[in-house]
């Protein structure tokens, strides 16, 4: 069982961040948000996959604009992202908006902190202060420390400018490409502040290689304790970055979300294409939100007592194979029905 760090606990929209509340998914969409309708489409693309949290760039005033209508036509909570321009802030939480992603020391002058800062007190907004390796202030990128202590240096500079403004609705992330220097730095803020923590390890690449990287970095934190939600950055449809998120928090059973999918590397003794039928099982049971775990095995040598924890699975023989349940072998059909079989023993029961 691992032991969660004890964070400050914060909401955002109807979801509940840090202290016991479960940790979050979250994605970001890459449409333009100036374009309400496909701004919305991917929005519930992205609900219907189990996302908990969107992210949206608001690039100028058009797009801050936009934040009103789409606001009216999602569920989940949505959370602008703004880069150094006080105004737009202001203008997404005029129009709506459930929290910012910001870092108060680029948006110039102490006036316009406080501006933002006093609407987003008055608004229940929360704020995240996002800090990126590749865009450290040019004094602390100057520094001869490791890069993680950079980062960290930067975050508190963000977190003590919100402080001396008595604002503490505050969430922090502090990504790299790194994934040695993620860790790192997150370890390190963890111990100097309670605020929660919005892991990810920015630009992590394609589904293959992003997977890889975000896996190795969320998972160590993770398994730490540390992190209250989560988005695995991929350069791929944000729907990807949902279910990989889930299958994360899955493997270190922190969340319990979804289909707990396995299957076996395959062997000499498979007679059947498991590789095919595993692919199409995973994929047709993608989208449901029942806690349940089904295995897709090679033989019956070892497949039903292999996987005898899953709620239901499919054993291979030759061309032929077996549905189980609960590790008991409930039925024996021909390969080419294998998949239709054990779909309709779940979905049946389910």
């Amino acid at each position: 069982m691992i032991k969660r760090r004890i964070s400050k606990q914060i909401q955002i929209g109807n979801v509940k961040i840090g202290g016991d509340a479960p940790i979050s998914v979250q994605s970001m969409c890459n449409t333009d948000t100036r374009d309400v309708s496909a701004t919305v489409k991917q929005i519930k693309e992205l609900q219907n996959a189990g996302c908990e949290l969107i992210r949206l760039a608001v690039l100028n005033k058009d797009a801050a604009a936009a934040i009103k209508e789409i606001k009216k036509q999602v569920e989940i909570p949505v959370i602008a992202d703004i880069h150094f321009d006080y105004r737009l802030a202001v203008q997404c939480i005029e129009n709506g908006i459930d929290a910012l992603r910001l870092n108060p020391g680029n948006i110039g002058r102490d006036d316009n902190v406080k501006t933002v800062v006093n609407l987003a007190k008055i608004n229940n907004v929360p704020i995240r202060i996002g800090i990126n390796a590749g865009s450290l202030e040019k004094e602390l990128a100057a520094l001869d420390i490791p890069l993680h202590e950079k980062m960290v240096k930067s975050a508190m500079r963000h977190i003590r400018i919100l402080e001396d403004n008595n604002f503490d609705k505050i969430k922090i992330s502090l990504k790299s490409s790194s994934v040695p220097t993620t860790i790192e730095a997150y370890r390190q803020i963890a111990e100097m502040v309670d605020y929660p923590l919005h892991l990810g390890v920015t630009e992590s690449g394609t589904l293959k290689g992003g997977l890889i990287k975000s896996s190795v970095g969320l998972g160590t934190l993770l398994a730490e304790g540390i992190g209250d939600t989560i988005r695995v950055s991929l350069t791929e449809n944000p729907v990807e970055e949902v279910y990989a998120g889930f299958s994360i928090l899955k493997s270190l059973d922190l969340r319990q979300k979804g289909i707990n999918f396995v299957s076996c590397p395959t062997c000499g003794r498979c007679q059947i294409d498991l590789i095919g039928l595993a692919k199409k099982v995973e994929n047709a049971l993608k989208d449901i939100d029942k806690p349940l775990t089904v295995a897709v095995m090679g033989c019956p040598v070892n497949g039903p007592g292999e996987a005898k924890h899953a709620d239901y699975g499919v054993a291979g023989a030759i061309k032929e194979g077996y549905i189980f349940k609960k590790g008991e072998i409930v039925k024996r059909v021909p390969e080419e029905n294998l998949l239709q079989e054990l779909l309709d023993l779940i979905n049946n029961e389910n």
